[in-house]
């Protein structure tokens, strides 16, 4: 009776030893979040074309890793470029209704990931945030 208990226990062991061995490539990458100073402030284009709107919003970008910290400080000017070149093209009713300010997030993720995977190699933002978002 304790050896048909035992049995499946010693079978066991070897299994449950190999399973807890980690290794450095197992370990989860720690996502880091950044932002940039001052905000964003830029013109879009108004309903009746006479006149500009401006925009003011802070963008949070989610990484996939912390070791991409210095790719991104290093193409900051690139990506601030491609976040206002949305931004100004977009209509007065995109950026004031809820649902644009999604598409243009979307927009922005999406150009900003083809961007950096074709500068760096990898695409490194997981996401955008923003933190702030006035108009006028």
């Amino acid at each position: 009776m304790i050896k048909r208990l035992l049995l499946p226990l010693l079978l066991s062991a070897p299994l449950l030893l190999v399973s807890t061995h980690t290794t450095a490539q197992d370990q989860p990458k720690e996502v880091v979040y950044y932002g940039f100073d001052p905000d964003i402030v830029t013109n879009y284009i108004s309903g009746n074309r006479r006149s500009l709107g401006y925009i003011r919003v802070t963008v949070e970008l989610m990484l996939e890793d912390k070791a991409f910290l210095p790719a991104i400080e290093h193409h900051e000017p690139l990506i601030l470029d491609i976040i206002i070149g949305i931004f100004t093209k977009q209509p007065e009713d995109k950026i004031k209704s809820l649902t644009g300010r999604e598409e243009i997030r979307l927009a922005i993720l999406e150009k900003l990931q083809q961007t950096m995977k074709k500068e760096a190699g990898e695409t490194m933002i997981r996401d955008i945030l923003f933190t702030k978002y006035l108009y006028q």
